[in-house]
């Protein structure tokens, strides 16, 4: 297959283009620091890479995208380009969740492992965490339990292989200590190797129906919540 694949719903900015020669060779991709710079440099980059793969995007089978949740403005960023290039090029879209990357991209992290329970678990800033459960057996990937935002103490325990994620540094000391810690985001490689399957099961969207996944659907709180934070704690959060 001919895939794009981009995820910014973390600080960081991934993309990765593979052309579907058959012959096993990697793809072209690009990490590198997201956030404010995302906006100015996402597009450059894909054309780069499409250039390097010398690939148009009337030759891809689909764009991939990491639908989330993460960082709102990145979701929102990553979505509207995937939507925008596919509507150019009348290529379907396949939205993937952001947190079933991370467990993705820990599997293979851990020497390709062909069973793996993971807890995958991404920063929602906030005091907070997104966290899902996925096991992989016989190349396929399961969902256990549905995305949750969470306080860090509040894990509930399932006894997984691996907690993998972007949270260990700032609330490693809140979370179980009984399993091993990957370090690992939604790469766009982690998106490529999931499209096949994904693909195959009719994930695929139209460029109109492609959606970002929020799960937090407040981001700030009233002047009211503020001032009574302030009055218990004695400052602003």
């Amino acid at each position: 297959m001919n895939l794009l694949a981009l995820d910014t719903s973390t600080d960081s900015m991934s993309i990765a283009v593979q052309r579907g020669t058959g012959d096993g060779a990697a793809p072209w991709q690009h990490n590198a620091t997201g956030g404010a710079k995302t906006s100015s440099h996402l597009i450059p980059e894909i054309q780069r890479l499409m250039a390097l793969a010398q690939l148009r995007f009337e030759d891809l089978d689909a764009i991939v995208f990491g639908a989330g949740p993460g960082s709102f403005t990145g979701l929102r960023t990553a979505c509207s380009v995937a939507q925008g290039l596919a509507f150019g090029a009348s290529v379907p879209v396949l939205p993937v969740d952001s947190l079933l990357a991370v467990a993705e991209e820990a599997r293979w992290n851990t020497g390709n492992a062909q069973s793996l329970a993971v807890t995958a678990l991404l920063d929602a800033r906030m005091d907070e965490l997104y966290t899902a459960d996925y096991a992989f057996a016989h190349g396929i990937w399961t969902q256990l339990s549905d995305c949750r935002l969470i306080k860090p103490e509040s894990l509930v325990w399932s006894s997984p292989d691996v907690l993998a994620g972007n949270v260990f540094d700032g609330y490693g000391a809140r979370l179980p200590n009984t399993a091993t810690r990957i370090r690992a985001l939604p790469t766009a490689t982690a998106l490529l190797r999931l499209a096949p399957a994904l693909l195959a099961a009719g994930g695929a969207v139209p460029a109109d129906q492609a959606l970002p996944s929020y799960i937090r659907d407040k981001v700030a709180q009233t002047t009211q919540e503020r001032a009574a934070t302030k009055a218990l704690t004695g400052s602003v959060p």
